[in-house]
């Protein structure tokens, strides 16, 4: 192979991605069996057999049980704004990004203390094993899951405090910023870091996704005077949403 020369099995994978952007190959279409892939491209089975594995792993086709391979419904990503709402009090980012467009989301939640893993201690700045408060959330659109969150809290700031549970008590609900300000503690700064990852198969039973597929994961910290207060992955599938950020020069 010299050098910027494709192997066979990306070129076929690049055409039939081609054919399936503009249309040719629609939604629900089956896709060309290995055979005639085979036969129409010169190629053989093990590069045929990879082409459809890369446009499965892509998420643009999807096989089904006895039936064969076919074109996926592509959505047409939404935005979720990740903008102004980090600081400003009041309900949390769902419910404030919910109110803005006008949507009716729903979500359930569950809370629960358990010791904090090292990666999560590290962002919290305590120790393994310290306590936390877990909660973990599914968020819905039209009855759709749309986002997943994870948010830990360390017991030793809200234990035995009116806001140690986040979703119950006088201020359940709120934001982060609004509910520590009911202990005197004062947010002043918030760091969000974006990645992708392929989704947990856990994750992508929830999400309706199947395996491969790329989930985006924005991991939040809020701060107080340089302490965590709290720190959360915010799990969104790639293929149906997009994340915006609205940034104010100053």
């Amino acid at each position: 192979m010299t050098f910027g020369e494709q192997p066979a099995y990306l070129r076929v994978a690049s055409d039939l991605r081609e054919k399936i952007v503009n249309g040719s190959l629609p939604p629900h279409t089956r896709l060309p069996s290995q055979a005639r892939i085979r036969e129409e491209y010169g190629v053989s089975d093990t590069v045929a057999l990879e082409a459809r594995k890369v446009l499965m792993a892509e998420g643009l086709v999807e096989g089904r049980s006895g039936s064969g391979t076919y074109v996926r419904e592509r959505p047409v990503p939404r935005r979720i704004a990740r903008s102004g709402f980090g600081l400003t009090a009041g309900a949390n980012p769902f419910r404030q990004e919910q109110a803005a467009e006008g949507a009716r989301g729903t979500w359930e939640s569950g809370s629960e203390q358990e010791a904090a893993s090292a990666a999560v201690a590290e962002r919290l700045g305590i120790e393994p094993g310290d306590r936390v408060m877990r909660t973990r959330y599914v968020f819905r659109d039209a009855g759709e899951p749309m986002m997943l969150s994870t948010s830990w809290e360390p017991l030793a700031l809200t234990g035995r405090t009116p806001v140690m549970l986040p979703e119950e008590g006088p201020l359940g609900g709120c934001g982060v910023v609004e509910r520590m300000a009911a202990i005197d503690v004062v947010v002043d700064n918030v760091v969000e870091e974006v990645g992708a990852r392929p989704g947990l198969a856990e994750e992508l039973l929830t999400l309706g996704g199947v395996p491969g597929h790329v989930v985006m994961v924005v991991e939040r910290t809020y701060y107080a005077s340089g302490r965590a207060v709290e720190t959360a992955d915010v799990v969104v599938p790639a293929d149906r949403y997009r994340i915006a950020y609205h940034l104010p020069v100053r």
